[in-house]
């Protein structure tokens, strides 16, 4: 424990290497011009829908060609399909069938939990995450593109080491860069994480997003506090305390020889020179991009743009 609170003090934050803003083109300039969002409002030609999970009932969102590559976006904890509502277009024109998903327990997937499995369990854990995802590639044809943000860049990452076939690409979008106790890194915060149970991480993290502390425009606030009217507490507490127990699965990922992409916010909750350093130890592109803990909100089309020369390598 005490190297990761060296790292979080004693580092030096130097750029990554690969700055996904850097570059001023067409991306980056819709990007700057982006409007406060009504989030809820789908684009146009994506279709809700739902999938039969291991765990239950899961909201979806799609859009493009099902007979087209796939690309799977996963959200975290008090996230939802929609925070890739900007993405699903550019992906899809780019030739890719998009689906993304509310997690079990989140948002319009609140039904799906662990008494849902068998046999039924007490809590959510990261079994329960990573059969879900496995199921939704195991459901189509091949391997596909998984894009995990946050909480879910994670259960990806588990997914993958028992699954590696479905795998075309993997993205990891703000994941925790450091397995074990997760929020360790995290600035300010970090050492007391040590000493707060799920529930209290939880009640935290919902309060802290309710008071808007990421400043997030009026339009997106709305949205994010309507979605805790059915977001299921008990998730999220679970959630809190599973991102305690991270697993280390580096060695897995370094091994691998996919396409590997870590996306990160420059002002994100972790330092980023260790977001650095995790992209290092995996052997991954990683790319920075202006904003904080969300860049798929936040820089849109210009994480599109990287995500679909990416895929454009796997052939």
């Amino acid at each position: 424990m005490a190297s990761a609170e060296r790292n979080t003090q004693d580092l030096p934050e130097p750029e990554p290497e690969g700055c996904g803003s850097a570059v001023v083109d067409d991306a980056a300039r819709r990007d700057a011009a982006l409007p406060d969002v009504d989030w809820s409002v789908l684009p146009e030609g994506a279709e809700r829908g739902h999938f039969e999970a291991p765990s239950g009932t899961l909201a979806t969102i799609v859009m493009g060609d099902p007979g087209n590559p796939r690309v799977l976006l996963i959200p975290g904890a008090t996230g939802s399909k929609e925070d890739f509502g900007l993405m699903l277009p550019e992906l899809a024109a780019a030739g890719y069938f998009v689906l993304s998903c509310d997690i079990a327990g989140q948002y319009e997937s609140a039904g799906a939990g662990p008494e849902h499995l068998v046999p039924p369990r007490a809590h959510y854990d990261y079994d329960l995450f990573r059969d879900d995802l496995i199921a939704m590639l195991d459901d189509g044809e091949g391997a596909a593109h998984v894009v995990g943000y946050s909480f879910a860049a994670i259960v990806a990452q588990i997914a993958f080491a028992q699954r590696p076939e479905k795998f075309r690409s993997l993205t990891l979008i703000s994941c925790p860069p450091e397995p074990d106790r997760s929020f360790l890194g995290v600035r300010i915060i970090g050492r007391l994480s040590r000493y707060a149970t799920g529930r209290v991480g939880a009640a935290l993290t919902i309060w802290g997003i309710r008071r808007n502390i990421n400043r997030v425009p009026p339009r997106r606030l709305r949205f994010v506090k309507d979605r805790f009217r059915l977001t299921r507490r008990e998730s999220v507490s679970d959630i809190f305390d599973l991102m305690q127990h991270a697993p280390d699965l580096r060695p897995v990922l370094a091994r691998a020889t996919l396409p590997k992409f870590v996306a990160v916010g420059e002002h994100d909750l972790w330092p980023l020179a260790l977001h650095r350093r995790f992209a290092q130890s995996i052997g991954a592109r990683i790319m920075v991009y202006r904003g904080g803990h969300s860049p798929s909100e936040t820089s849109p089309y210009q994480i599109s743009r990287d995500l679909i020369a990416l895929f454009a390598t796997t052939g």
